[in-house]
């Protein structure tokens, strides 16, 4: 690319040397610069890029971006002074690929609960109609049916177009994305042009971060606000009424919205509910008629979760017909009220649940499905260092559960017993047990369940690893009570 164009996006700067002509890569890691590229100094928490700024050079970088004094041959690199490098990053990422985000329809989904599941269902059905569709997310970077890892649920900015400017070039012609408050608030989506915003649900999560639920409720709403004001452009919101932050949701946005709801009047609603342990059904209520719907995911969250993807799709121009055809018969997204499917007697499910409000929907879209004297045991963990006003709250919906184990998800530097004394307030019951260490929990879970008792693993979901200390260890709940239903039942029960 052209320097000229590239840097004219920074609109105050200092150059000292002489930039090139044509600049060839943009990079915030000095590890993947390549010759002829950029590297911008990103000041992050553990890791400052202006430290890296010779190993930047030596790969080959023509051009370094700092927002303060380095110390380089300007016979060999340039060097542009900004105020902000991570502003400045989102400034130059975006045209770098050519402002990619505008060659596709982008949809952001965001919301407390449900993120994960609406967006890979959309993905799931466009990809099942015969349309190239990526997805990014929790769970990664899915283009096309190739899935590729990621760090975070929204990236930093510069790999958000890097991932989209990829699906692009794969001739895509949706990508939908997962859109965290943090991303929000941090300015990752910088220069992502979204044509659909979703709105899932709004409960008590991350106020490490956000201090106060109306802080968190005004990040999730930039999504809505970043629509922008051009309405010659086709754009919509997608808007949960049932939840009471929809209206601040309709709010934030001058583009058609479009509702959806179980227990108000909307746009498209759900009548004559059928939820079993197999699957779901009802009738849909739509701006053009009820339609029957079938579907294998399980509990009352999954029917809010179709009608958000229903409405998008509605929204995006597809058929009714071939929405519902796609939604019978998809799966349910990796890790989200995943069944084990094993040869046991007692069954099995692994969930991303790490919320209140998820915990208390997991519990609810199987306990009626419970047998006579049998147990629902549920693991609950969460994370050190983090939201710990939550914990009680997640604790106390747990109990709904038989007997419930207190554990962590990614205990990172704070102790086991920190984390457990402050669940362990929330407990209504005293059937429950600590287990700081979670592979211990998971086992302990299998070893005390009998034949017909229905086990919940909550907290990790797809994740096949757990953060101790700064270490990334191998961790599968799955995995795990698998290996230990062979030991308590025997070898040959399991569907491996």
């Amino acid at each position: 690319m052209e320097s000229e164009y590239l840097f004219s996006s920074l609109p105050i700067k200092k150059v000292e040397g002489i930039l090139p002509e044509i600049v060839t890569d943009l990079s915030v890691d000095s590890r993947t610069v390549n010759a002829g590229g950029v590297f911008v100094c990103i000041e992050g928490f553990t890791v400052d890029g202006h430290a890296y700024v010779q190993k930047a050079i030596d790969q080959g970088a023509r051009v370094i971006v700092a927002s303060r004094k380095i110390e380089v041959d300007l016979d060999k690199v340039a060097v542009i002074y900004v105020e902000d490098t991570s502003r400045a990053v989102a400034l130059l990422a975006p045209r770098f690929f050519n402002y990619p985000s505008k060659r596709m329809t982008m949809i952001g989904v965001t919301g407390t609960n449900g993120k994960t599941s609406v967006s890979n269902m959309l993905h799931s059905i466009l990809s099942h109609i015969g349309e190239k569709s990526a997805v990014t997310g929790t769970i990664g970077f899915n283009l096309d049916g190739v899935l590729y890892e990621t760090e975070n649920t929204t990236a930093d900015v510069l790999t958000t177009q890097q991932m989209i400017n990829q699906a692009a070039n794969a001739a895509c012609t949706t990508m939908t994305m997962e859109v965290s408050s943090h991303g929000l608030i941090e300015g990752r989506l910088a220069g992502t042009e979204f044509d659909i915003a979703v709105f899932t649900n709004l409960s008590h999560d991350h106020l490490d971060f956000h201090k106060t639920m109306e802080n968190y409720g005004y990040a999730k709403g930039l999504l809505f606000a970043q629509l922008g004001q051009d309405l010659s452009q086709s754009k919509f919101g997608i808007v949960n009424v049932d939840d009471p932050w929809g209206g601040r949701m309709k709010e934030m946005t001058s583009h058609p919205i479009l509702t959806y709801a179980v227990h108000t009047n909307a746009d498209f609603t759900a009548k004559d509910i059928k939820l079993t342990v197999e699957g779901t059904t009802f009738t849909l209520v739509s701006p053009v008629g009820e339609f029957d719907v079938s579907m294998s995911l399980i509990g009352e969250f999954n029917v809010y979760n179709a009608l958000a993807v229903i409405a998008t799709l509605f929204a995006k121009g597809h058929e009714m017909e071939e929405i519902l055809n796609g939604l019978s018969v998809i799966p349910a997204a990796k890790g989200r009220m995943e069944k084990v499917e094993t040869d046991l007697p007692l069954t099995i499910y692994i969930d991303y649940a790490h919320s209140p409000d998820a915990i208390e929907k997991a519990i609810q879209a199987v306990l009626p499905y419970k047998e006579p004297n049998s147990k629902l045991i549920f693991v609950i963990g969460t994370g050190g260092n983090r939201d710990r006003q939550k914990r009680p709250v997640m604790a106390e919906k747990a109990s709904i559960a038989d007997y419930v184990i207190l554990t962590t998800d990614d205990p990172r530097d704070e102790p086991y017993e920190s984390i457990l004394a402050e669940l362990e307030v929330g407990m209504k019951h005293k059937n429950y047990a600590c287990i700081g260490d979670r592979e211990k929990a998971v086992r302990h879970a299998v070893s005390v369940a009998e034949s017909g008792d229905i086990i919940i693993f909550a907290g990790k979901g797809h994740e096949d690893y757990q953060i101790v200390g700064r270490e990334k260890l191998s961790h599968s709940d799955a995995a795990i009570a698998l290996d230990e239903a062979e030991r308590k039942f025997g070898e040959g029960v399991l569907d491996k």
